[in-house]
């Protein structure tokens, strides 16, 4: 039997991100909706960077992943720490809210890509994508 975790992220101060409720068992269809509904010209709006400071990611620099975003600020975008976002071991983890883009393995010195290319220009950074909620084609 699978068991199910939830976890309620809330939306980033003062940013308009929406708050989304998870549930581990159904986490990949919840996404992929999602990002469907998210298609339309998101770079133009307000964005939501959350990286995890639980206790894996933590482990795996979180903190210095937290500080160099925070170093880069871009006009539109809330850069907050976040609780657990529930894919422990792949971490640290970013997500990029209302787009629902998830990173993962994020290390410091690919902040200014993710910046560069993701909150500025409105393209995901390919290569640094997790796996489970953007597969490769």
């Amino acid at each position: 039997m699978i068991q199910q975790r939830q976890f309620f992220l809330s939306p980033c101060p003062p940013s308009p991100c929406p708050s989304i409720l998870l549930s581990t068992h159904s986490q990949m269809t919840n996404i992929n909706q999602s990002s469907q509904l998210s298609k339309t010209d998101s770079s133009s709006a307000s964005k939501c960077v959350r990286v995890c400071q639980n206790r894996t990611c933590k482990k795996q620099g979180a903190a210095k992943v937290l500080a160099a975003f925070a170093a880069l600020p871009v006009p539109d975008v809330t850069v907050t720490a976040s609780s657990c976002l529930g894919q422990c071991g792949n971490g640290p983890m970013v997500l990029v809210l209302p787009d629902m883009v998830w990173y993962s393995g994020v290390r410091p010195h690919e902040v200014p890509l993710v910046v560069e290319q993701h909150l500025l220009s409105g393209k995901s950074v390919q290569q640094m994508l997790y796996y489970r909620f953007h597969p490769q084609g």
